[in-house]
């Protein structure tokens, strides 16, 4: 029972992982910044009109921030590690809790720049004035005309109103504008919380000593480069000698053909090597010794991600 609850809890440490993960959620930030302010600018205009004030002003945050999301979890790693996990071996190797949590880690990068965009949209404030300002009660505005309602309301946000509502206008939009950015400061503030006991539960729960989860973030930022630039060139002579083989010969530049003299490659690597090496990467030690990835397990021989009797297993995963 110890031993799951530990495990459990130390599946925290999927949320930002290293410092490349802050610098990357840093960058989306800020460029989620400039796209809403480009927004703001060239396509934003509230309609003004009773009834499409609402559905708008939320559309113009609710709707970018939903794509930004899901462009998040697109480009997240993790998110396509798990379909190859859950394809491949099911979920059988996961608790309850571990799945949630890394489903936890998805939806938290996804959600770097839609909680950006909400944040500065609401900062602003035009689309929560433009959403709320049909709906201000007339009577909580002093010696408003009782002729006027909703309908003049909702035009506030144009400034196309009768020059006798003009400081009515004025104090809506004070008002709103107000609700608006303590809305988004608490946001902030929100999220700041969440990020700090985040981290400190990360730090709390894992097993590994600072400079040995330095040196783990290190292998793995390595071992993708290396694999990325290795299968290229791996491909690209596999490449040639097909194109050679159909046509009898390969049109190859300088570079090239020194990469075909210098690498020999004789055959492509079965799918089962594929498999082993794609998928969800828990931490996982045998016999003492750490196992950094799936690349690192299949090269070492370890087979299975499930817990042995040789060592620790199933500790908590690669970011």
């Amino acid at each position: 029972m110890a031993a799951l609850i530990a495990e459990n809890f130390r599946f925290l440490s999927l949320f930002f992982k290293s410092k490349d993960v802050m610098i990357f959620n840093g960058l989306v930030a800020l460029g989620t910044v400039g796209s809403e302010e480009l927004f703001s600018v060239v396509a934003f205009n509230c309609p003004c009109s009773p009834a499409r004030n609402y559905i708008y002003g939320l559309a113009a945050i609710g709707v970018p921030a939903l794509a930004l999301f899901l462009i998040g979890v697109i480009w997240n790693n993790h998110t396509w590690n798990l379909v190859a996990e859950c394809h491949k071996r099911g979920t059988k190797n996961f608790s309850a809790a571990a799945t949630f949590l890394l489903f936890g880690s998805i939806m938290g990068r996804a959600s770097v720049a839609p909680i950006t965009w909400s944040v500065i949209s609401l900062l602003r404030g035009e689309a929560y004035i433009c959403a709320l300002s049909e709906f201000v009660k007339p009577s909580s505005l002093d010696k408003f005309p009782a002729d006027y309602g909703a309908e003049v309301l909702a035009k506030f946000p144009c400034r196309d109103v009768p020059a006798n509502l003009t400081k009515f206008r004025d104090e809506v939009t004070r008002r709103l504008r107000y609700e608006s950015q303590l809305f988004g400061w608490l946001l902030i503030g929100i999220v700041a919380v969440l990020v700090f006991l985040t981290k400190c539960l990360k730090h709390c729960c894992s097993p590994l000593s600072y400079r040995q989860e330095a040196y783990w973030a290190q292998y793995r930022s390595n071992e993708d480069k290396l694999f990325r630039r290795t299968a290229e060139v791996h491909s690209r002579i596999l490449a040639a000698k097909n194109v050679k083989q159909f046509f009898g010969f390969v049109a190859l530049d300088k570079e090239e053909k020194e990469l075909v003299q210098e690498f020999p490659v004789e055959g492509v690597q079965p799918s089962p090597q594929w498999n082993a090496i794609t998928g969800v990467y828990i931490y996982r030690e045998n016999k003492g010794f750490p196992l950094y990835s799936r690349l690192h397990k299949w090269a070492k021989g370890v087979e299975g991600n499930g817990p042995t009797p040789e060592g620790h297993e199933l500790l908590f995963l690669a970011s």
